[in-house]
This record gives C-alpha cells, sequence and structure tokens, in this order.
C-alpha cells in the first residue's frame, strides 16, 4: 500500500512538472513570436489599422481578440492600448482596451492555473504557505492593489494563476483596478489622435488636451499615493 501510494505520489509529481515545463516553454515562445516573427511587424497603428479595416463592422471584435492574444503573448500593454486608442479614439478605445484586457488576463490566468499551480503547490512549504493562503483569504484587495500600482501585467496575470486567488476575486480586482489606467492611456492617446488628424496644432492648447496630459502625469503618481496610503492604514 505505501508503495502504491509513493508510486502515485511521485508520477503526480512527474505530470506537475511536466505542466510547467510545458508553461515555461508556453512563455518562451511567446516571448520569441513577438520578437523574431513577422507579428512585431504589425504592432503599429497604421499597420493595425489596414488589417482591421479588412474586417469591417467586425474591426472591434478583431482588436478585442488580438488584445488578448497580445497579453497572452508579452506584448507591452502600453503599446496595443495607445494603438487602439489611435483607431477607435478615447472613449471606444477604452472600451475596446478593457475587454481585451479582461480576456487575455483571464486566459493568461488559466493557462498558469492549468499548467504550473500543481507544481508550485509542490514548492510551498510552511514559510510560503501562509502568504498562499493570505492570498486566497484577500484575494480581491491583494489584486486590486497590485493592478493600481501598475504591478507588471502580464507576468502578474500567468503568476496569480499560480496562486490559490479564486479567479472570482482575481477577476473583479483586475477589472475594477485597470479601469484608472486603461482610461487615462486612452484618453491621453485618443486626443492627440485627434489633434493629429484635424491638422490644428492650436488644439493642443484645447480643453481635452491639457486634461488628458494632466491625467497622463497624474498617472504616474498613483503607485506612489496608493502606497501611501496603505501605509496609512
Amino acid at each position: 500500500m505505501a508503495e502504491s501510494e509513493t508510486g502515485r505520489g511521485a508520477a503526480k509529481h512527474r505530470r506537475a512538472l511536466l505542466k510547467a515545463v510545458i508553461l515555461v516553454l508556453f512563455v518562451v515562445m511567446a516571448v520569441c513570436v513577438v520578437r523574431f516573427t513577422p507579428v512585431k511587424d504589425y504592432l503599429t497603428a497604421e499597420a493595425l489599422g489596414r488589417l482591421l479595416d479588412k474586417v469591417g463592422i467586425w474591426a472591434p471584435v478583431a482588436f478585442i481578440l488580438i488584445y488578448a492574444a497580445g497579453v497572452c503573448l508579452f506584448v507591452p500593454g502600453t503599446l496595443i492600448t495607445a494603438i487602439g486608442a489611435t483607431i477607435f479614439g478615447p472613449y471606444w478605445g477604452f472600451l475596446y482596451v478593457w475587454v481585451g484586457a479582461m480576456l487575455g488576463a483571464s486566459t493568461a490566468f488559466f493557462v498558469g492555473r492549468g499548467l504550473g499551480r500543481e507544481f508550485a503547490a509542490s514548492l510551498v512549504g510552511d514559510r510560503l504557505k501562509k502568504y498562499d493562503d493570505g492570498i486566497e483569504k484577500n484575494g480581491f484587495a491583494t489584486v486590486l492593489y497590485l493592478r493600481l500600482v501598475y504591478f507588471p501585467f502580464t507576468p502578474m496575470n500567468f503568476g496569480m494563476g499560480l496562486t490559490k486567488v479564486r479567479f472570482r476575486d482575481y477577476f473583479l480586482g483586475t477589472g475594477l483596478g485597470i479601469i484608472a489606467g486603461a482610461f487615462i492611456f486612452t484618453f491621453f492617446f485618443g486626443t492627440l489622435k485627434q489633434v493629429w488628424a484635424s491638422g490644428d496644432w492650436r488644439e493642443l492648447l484645447s480643453f481635452n488636451v491639457l486634461f488628458s496630459v494632466a491625467l497622463f502625469a497624474f498617472s504616474f503618481f498613483i503607485p506612489k499615493l496608493i502606497t501611501r496610503f496603505k501605509a496609512r492604514a
């Protein structure tokens, strides 16, 4: 009986290790795809705009799927956000960016959970277990805080899948936590694109432009303000 349980335990560990290796290979492949294949040539507003023109009314859906894929492939979120804002404008751009980011974040979470959680759990000792349990208990607050302080987006998506955090808490914390950043960046880039398209450079002194610049500058202080507020709480 003991030998049988030992054998099952060893087989379980091998499966967990194999899935963890697949996860690592996936991450390496994702980075290589963006850096060393023609995919990178589409990461401009002009190239992506031409691609979306070909799908007509399905352009928003196509962009959302492209954004989600970009999240999983470690494409910088700010880059795709800027492209979305310049193509769709500050308001629709914000909506499509937010939906795409949520879809990509959820997909990456499930990839991390499905391939890496079992192996990660086997490595958690007594010292780390309390942190893992703490994330499970306070998942929403933890995720929300990390999103508000601009913790690297894609690594966090996969990384949270390795923890015990509930998907509901992860989803709600992410959805709420990225609203401010997504809106600020899309409003900033979308507004500047509108001025560029109009050709009237006097609009650079308009309220919308000055407000977008102020929001963009303020976004860099959000992490410090959140951290200071948390320290005082």
